[in-house]
């Protein structure tokens, strides 16, 4: 669920009224959000804590004093002397100390919290600034707690703490999820607090977590084989483009799929069957209408095709029976002609980047969710919208935000393995708004365990790099 300020704040005032302990919820949101540092941080470093007045501040302590205990180094930065009580009675629970390593440099952001309007005062305003200076000069990594210093509900405010990463307590706030945050807020996680228990009549849209997905991945039952895993059939590649099919064949299999077939033009098969991964079987295909009705569970069709076979492109998405993720020049075959996905003959998954998603349905400055609330509203398909904050719609269902992921995925071949991962997902039985909810979440996963595993830095990440990483991914999914 997502909230507004002035309905989490009464959130929090029936709860305390009924007896929920304030200084319980602020131990739990402090070890959150230290929890959340040792994902990205397993290794202790130096921690630079903010901190104001309000609970905000109160959180960060909390979290300050768990990571000193794993060993972080704590250098405090106070920038009020009247100090709620809560706040007051964590700061005397712990002592700076200096740190065994300068890096990583983390700094957690408590100066303040949704109660605030106008743009931040001194000594506020020196503060985040210095936040700001220390991201962009000394590579700190920014948390913020509940929402980032300055942010406010319609605007931006000046200054703002531009963080990496935001955990926002109990629920998500309206402002985190606005298209003007997303620069501001970063990574966005949830510390789900007991007790809290939202307005009957509050946004109902998903922030996409482990706790939110785990049910959609059970466990496989023992005497399954690989006939039930599913049948996919991958669509993809041109002499220009072969690496496309490559790397979507590979994210689903990787993604469980039982049999992976690519299917791909004449001059591009030999490449691509010396190449890919040997559990895909190559087949080439001059037309792709001669798979219609073939028996394969979920077609993906789109990564690497050129605009030549358009027409073809079109009639298949629209006659096949099978459910079908759509991507890539797949979608731009039907920049003109969108009025046909009313009919297809079966369940359809589109998963366009901004500039596709603009051709099928001008943006006309609305915001990224009714965009995808419109079009939904239109036509009857599930919606992976992707960016930096992916958002997933489908008529009938509240929209779903994913939370993972990382600038390092700003690079070739990221939809081709999400593509896969959706295709590979939909064999297995999940529906079209499903499989996009648990592809979209799990290979942001993947690529930020790449940089915290595998030494990858944002620079040097690759599709390939996610692809490697999907399989613990899914293992953090399941197990949390």
């Amino acid at each position: 669920m997502i909230l507004s300020p002035a309905e989490m704040l009464e959130t929090e005032r029936r709860a305390f009224a009924g007896g929920i302990s304030a200084e319980g919820l602020m131990e739990k949101a402090g070890l959150e959000m230290a929890n959340l540092v040792r994902h990205f941080h397993p290794f202790p470093g130096n921690c630079l804590v903010f901190f104001g007045k309000g609970h905000n501040g109160g959180d960060v302590l909390v979290a300050a004093r768990h990571l000193a205990e794993w060993g972080w180094g704590i250098e405090l930065e106070q920038v009020s002397a009247d100090l709620a009580p809560l706040t007051a009675k964590n700061l005397t629970a712990i002592s700076q100390q200096p740190a065994s390593s300068p890096y990583p440099l983390v700094i957690l952001d408590g100066l303040l919290g949704i109660g605030v309007s106008g743009d931040p005062r001194e000594p506020v305003a020196t503060a985040i600034q210095r936040i700001n200076h220390l991201r962009g000069t000394r590579a700190a990594w920014v948390l913020s707690s509940d929402l980032p210093s300055g942010l406010r509900e319609d605007m931006v405010g000046n200054p703002c703490v531009v963080a990496d990463a935001t955990i926002t307590m109990g629920f998500a706030k309206t402002s985190l999820v606005a298209d003007h945050a997303t620069n501001f807020v970063g990574r966005l996680a949830v510390a789900e607090l007991p007790g809290l228990e939202a307005p009957p009549d509050a946004d109902l849209s998903e922030i996409l977590s482990h706790e939110n997905l785990r049910h959609l991945l059970p466990s496989r039952s023992f005497d399954i084989h690989k006939g039930q895993c599913g049948r996919v059939g991958i669509i993809a590649g041109s002499s220009a483009f072969p690496g496309a099919a490559r790397l979507c064949s590979a994210a689903a299999v990787k993604s469980g799929a039982g049999l992976v077939t690519l299917f791909a033009p004449p001059e591009v098969t030999p490449i691509l069957a010396a190449s890919v991964l040997p559990e895909v079987m190559v087949s080439s295909i001059s037309d792709f209408r001669e798979l219609l009705g073939k028996p394969f569970d979920v077609f993906a069709i789109g990564p690497g095709l050129d605009r030549e076979r358009d027409a073809m492109a079109r009639d298949f998405v629209q006659k096949c029976p099978a459910p079908c993720v759509v991507d890539a020049d797949a979608l731009n075959a039907f920049s003109n002609h969108t009025t046909l996905l009313r009919s297809c003959a079966g369940p359809r998954l589109l998963t366009p980047h901004p500039l596709e998603m603009d051709r099928l349905d001008a943006k006309n400055n609305r915001t990224r969710r009714q965009w995808l609330s419109d079009f939904v509203e239109q036509y009857p398909v599930a919606l992976l919208l992707k960016g930096a904050r992916t958002i997933i719609g489908q008529k009938g269902f509240a929209p779903a935000y994913n939370s993972t992921g990382h600038p390092g995925m700003a690079s070739g071949g990221m939809g081709d393995v999400l593509t896969g991962v959706c295709a590979g997902l939909m064999a297995q039985g999940k529906t079209p708004f499903d499989a996009a909810k648990l592809a979209a979440w799990t290979c942001g996963y993947a690529a930020e365990l790449a940089i915290r595993d595998s030494g990858c830095s944002q620079e040097s990440l690759t599709a390939s790099d996610v692809i490697h990483h999907l399989g613990p991914a899914f293992n953090c999914l399941r197990h949390g």
